[in-house]
């Protein structure tokens, strides 16, 4: 059974920081590119970032370049997202989600960041 697992999600002021991770398994993870996506209140879902099997390539949406690092780990099946230099609008649930086709096919139940003075 492939499984997604966020966590790392909290309440931070703006200017600080978090690191998300997505623990994964039943499925070989090196092999799949691997998104995080987040959802605001009220809003639709945002693709966030993206990287490839191999780490070689990652990209990001332009309201967070520069101030989120998205990684991986193939050996510990995991993928994380470090985000800096937080803003009230990063507020959201973020989820982290495999890319096999529609554009995804598995996601994980989401971990809550808030960034609130």
């Amino acid at each position: 059974e492939v499984q997604l697992v966020e966590s790392g999600g909290g309440l931070v002021q703006p200017g600080g920081s978090l690191r998300l991770s997505c623990a994964t398994s039943g499925f070989t993870f090196s092999n799949y590119y691997m998104n995080w996506v987040r959802q605001a209140p009220g809003k639709g879902l945002e693709w966030v970032s993206v990287i490839t099997s191999g780490s070689s390539i990652t990209r990001y949406a332009v309201s967070v370049k520069g101030r989120f690092t998205i990684s991986r780990d193939n050996a510990k099946d995991t993928l994380y997202l470090e985000m800096n230099s937080l803003k009230p609008e990063d507020t959201a649930v973020y989820f982290c989600a495999r890319d096999g086709g529609a554009p995804y096919d598995y996601w994980g139940q989401g971990t809550q960041v808030t960034v609130s003075s």
